[in-house]
């Protein structure tokens, strides 16, 4: 079954005791927007993660701007929130699945199989006229998350360098090209991209219409990507890379990993080299 699962796939099954939804909207340019419009509404059942209290973690020297969170703190509030590991959870946003993206990953990240994107978002949900509430947050029943850490689908700083040495990894640069050729840098202290690293802004998963391509556009996108060895998958801080993970994913892919920490977490090395330009 793909990771991206229609709006009418929810809402055929939105009720089913198994089904946890979570809401994960949440805009960088102002961290309080997402919690506020899940006040104003939200899909009925639907629990918020917010993207810097729950899905990351403290920001320190390295690590980046949007760490990973503690996953022993995560699979307690996951627990709080009445969802185990055999439960099915799709997660939804209105950013063009980014941030829905990143708590797919983190449950994947966590041994969590039965996890999905829905696609389109709150926006089209609403829309379409399906039910949404503004009715108090559910309260369910506890559970016991037990996670089984899947640390292969990471990679750290170290995998990174082993791979602009060697090759042995393909790279790919998730941000917008303006960035990735080192133009304009609106958020971290230096411009330019881990060298070696081909660039696939991630907004390019969608179609004109705002919905995920099929995993056959998505094959054609990733194509001159190498399917016989590890593609590690960054942009500014380990969020929006997340969506060209799934990407990759339904493309036919298997070993993509995320460098969690992606360009903020490179540059705070000072030895670590910067490209500019062009691929």
């Amino acid at each position: 079954m793909r990771a991206i699962v229609s709006m009418r796939w929810v809402l055929a099954r939105m009720y089913e005791p198994d089904l946890a939804i979570v809401d994960c909207r949440f805009l960088l340019s102002d961290p309080e927007a997402g919690r506020r419009s899940y006040e104003e509404s939200y899909i009925p059942g639907a629990i918020y993660m917010d993207l810097e209290r729950d899905l990351s973690g403290p920001v320190g020297k390295h690590g980046g701007r949007h760490p990973l969170p503690d996953i022993r703190e995560l699979s307690a509030k996951l627990g709080k929130a009445g969802i185990d590991r055999g439960m099915r959870v799709v997660a939804y946003d209105d950013q063009g699945g980014a941030m829905a993206a990143r708590f797919w990953w983190l449950l994947r990240y966590m041994g969590h199989e039965r996890v999905y994107v829905m696609d389109e978002g709150f926006s089209a949900w609403k829309k379409a006229g399906f039910p949404v509430t503004d009715a108090p947050p559910p309260i369910r029943v506890p559970k016991t998350y037990v996670p089984d850490v899947r640390q292969e689908l990471l990679a750290d700083v170290e995998a990174v360098r082993h791979a602009v040495r060697t090759g042995e990894s393909a790279l790919v640069d998730s941000r917008e090209p303006a960035r990735y050729r080192g133009e304009t840098e609106p958020i971290d202290r230096a411009a330019g991209h881990i060298p070696g690293a081909v660039n696939r802004f991630w907004k390019e998963n969608l179609d004109e219409a705002g919905r995920w391509r099929s995993p056959e556009e998505l094959a054609e996108r990733f194509a001159a990507l190498p399917q016989d060895k590890p593609v590690i998958v960054y942009c500014g801080s380990g969020v929006t890379a997340c969506p060209n993970v799934l990407a990759l994913m339904e493309a036919g892919y298997r070993d993509v990993k995320l460098y969690a920490g992606s360009w903020s977490d490179w540059i705070s090395y000072e030895d670590n080299p910067v490209a500019k330009g062009g691929e």
